[in-house]
C-alpha cells in the first residue's frame, strides 16, 4: 500500500516581475521524509520554501497539502484561469506548514517564551496559561527552558535559532521548512542547531531543509534535491546525489564544497 504524499507540488512557477525564479517544480513529499535541498545562491531554493508556506504566492502551478489543493481556480475575463489564495485559507496553511528562517525573525521586545507564545495566542486564540505551558514545553525541548525570560538581545545566535524552532514546533505543524537555519551563525554555534534538527528527524518529523551543510545533509536526509536555474536538476538518495552525482552541474557544485566528509 502506497502512502499518499503529505505535500504535492505540480508545475510550480514563481516570477518576480519579468524575472523567472522557479521554472516548473514537481515534488512529492511523503510523511516522514527528510529532504535536503542544495544549490547555489540564486537557484531558487529559498523561493521554493516561501512558496510552500505561501509567504510568496506561486505564479503558476498547484500545491496540495494532505490531498487538498490550496487556493481556488477562477476564470479571468479572457477565458484563462488563475488561482486565488484567500488570506484566511493561507493562515490555516501556515499553521500546518511551519517555517524557520535564516535570520531568526524574533520580536526583539518580547522574551523567548513570549516569542514562542505569540502565534498560539494571536492565531490560535489559546488561553494564556495553556499557551505559556506549551511554549515552555517547546523551549525545554530545544534546551532553553532556563532562557525563557531572556530577550533576544541576551541570546546567542544559536539560542535565537533554537527559540525560532521552538516557536515553529509550538504550532504543531505537519511539515517543517528550514531555510538555511545555520548560515547566519558563527561556526561554533552551528552544531547546537543541527543537533536539534537531528533530534526532530529521529522523531520522524516531515522536514525540508535548505542548507550548505552538505555533510549534515548526507546523514540527515533520506532524499536530496539539487536545484539549479529554478528547476530540480538532480534528485535521489544521499548516496546517489552526494556521492555519485550524474549531472555535471551537481558534480561542479559538490566540487566547490569539498570540505564536507561522510
Amino acid at each position: 500500500m502506497t502512502t499518499s504524499p503529505l505535500l504535492r507540488v505540480t508545475g510550480l512557477h514563481k516570477s518576480f516581475g519579468r524575472d523567472p525564479v522557479l521554472k516548473g517544480i514537481d515534488l512529492d513529499v511523503a510523511p516522514g521524509d527528510r529532504i535536503a535541498i542544495l544549490g547555489a545562491s540564486g537557484s531558487g531554493k529559498s523561493t521554493l520554501l516561501r512558496c510552500l508556506n505561501f509567504m510568496e504566492l506561486p505564479t503558476a502551478g498547484r500545491v496540495e497539502l494532505a490531498g487538498r489543493a490550496i487556493g481556488t481556480e477562477r476564470k479571468r475575463r479572457d477565458g484563462s484561469t488563475e488561482i486565488a489564495y484567500p488570506e484566511a485559507e493561507l493562515t490555516q496553511v501556515r499553521q500546518r506548514v511551519g517555517m524557520v528562517f535564516q535570520q531568526f525573525n524574533l520580536f526583539p521586545h518580547m522574551t523567548a517564551i513570549a516569542n514562542v507564545m505569540e502565534g498560539l495566542r494571536t492565531v490560535r486564540g489559546m488561553p494564556r496559561e495553556e499557551a505559556q505551558a506549551r511554549a515552555m514545553e517547546q523551549l525545554r525541548r530545544v534546551g532553553l527552558a532556563e532562557k525563557a525570560d531572556h530577550y533576544p538581545s541576551r541570546l546567542s545566535g544559536g539560542q535565537k535559532q533554537r527559540v525560532a524552532i521552538a516557536r515553529a514546533l509550538a504550532m504543531e505543524p505537519e511539515l517543517l521548512l528550514f531555510d538555511e537555519p545555520t548560515s547566519a551563525l558563527d561556526p561554533e554555534l552551528v552544531g547546537e542547531v543541527l543537533g536539534v534538527i537531528r533530534a526532530l528527524a529521529q522523531e520522524g518529523r516531515t522536514m525540508l531543509l535548505v542548507t550548505h551543510e552538505i555533510g549534515f545533509a548526507y546523514h540527515y536526509a533520506n532524499r536530496v534535491l539539487f536545484i539549479a536555474d529554478g528547476v530540480i536538476h538532480e534528485a535521489g538518495t544521499p548516496d546517489e546525489v552526494l556521492k555519485h552525482p550524474k549531472q555535471a552541474r551537481t558534480q561542479a557544485f559538490l566540487a566547490s564544497h569539498n570540505e564536507f566528509t561522510f
